[in-house]
């Protein structure tokens, strides 16, 4: 059973509907849940979210609770992007997906990221002077965005007003979320 030391505390996570990490979606949800937080899963539609494991096997379904479309930003304290290629690469095509992002490091509120979910980052233009980590497949994208790339299983920057919670892949989600939690706290 959780601590509860999150009560009160509003979480948004944005993805698409197939392609989605498993665990990077799962795993951080129960457990911000079960310390107490509220966490909203946005997805590009209503439809189930059908994620994968390791990029090739069907993973579990999960509902999403609303759509994009629905999202008010103001209402959420931070914003969790979960990786998965597929999702990632399509989530940062989508406007309101990047506005999503620019929004809550514009209002100077934490966005967490992992693996693949730094394209998001990347694409929205928020890396420059930034440290983070992500799937090493990305450290020359986040590089070439004027990025820091290191290898870390979770690097926490606050510097630019707002602070960014980045891991490398789902065997760095109790880092990850552990320093979710720290920013929420």
């Amino acid at each position: 059973m959780g601590s509860n030391d999150l009560a009160g505390r509003r979480i948004l996570a944005i993805v698409t509907n197939y392609g989605v990490e498993q665990d990077e979606l799962v795993v951080p949800v129960h457990h911000l849940r079960e310390d107490g937080a509220t966490v909203d899963v946005a997805a590009v539609a209503s439809e189930p979210i059908k994620t994968l494991v390791g990029d090739k096997d069907p993973g579990e379904t999960v509902q999403p609770t609303l759509n994009l479309a629905a999202v008010d930003p103001d209402a959420y304290d931070l914003l969790l992007v979960p990786g998965g290629t597929l999702n990632a690469d399509s989530l940062r095509l989508n406007d309101t997906a990047v506005g999503l992002v620019k929004t809550f490091a514009g209002t100077r509120r934490p966005v967490a990221a992992i693996c693949h979910g730094a394209w998001m980052l990347v694409e929205a233009a928020l890396v420059a002077d930034k440290t983070l980590t992500s799937y090493a497949s990305l450290s020359t994208d986040v590089r070439n965005a004027g990025g820091n790339w290191v290898d870390k299983s979770v690097v926490t920057d606050p510097s630019g007003g707002w602070v960014l919670i980045t891991s490398r892949n789902p065997g760095d989600l109790p880092d990850f979320v552990g320093e979710i939690r720290k920013a929420l706290q």
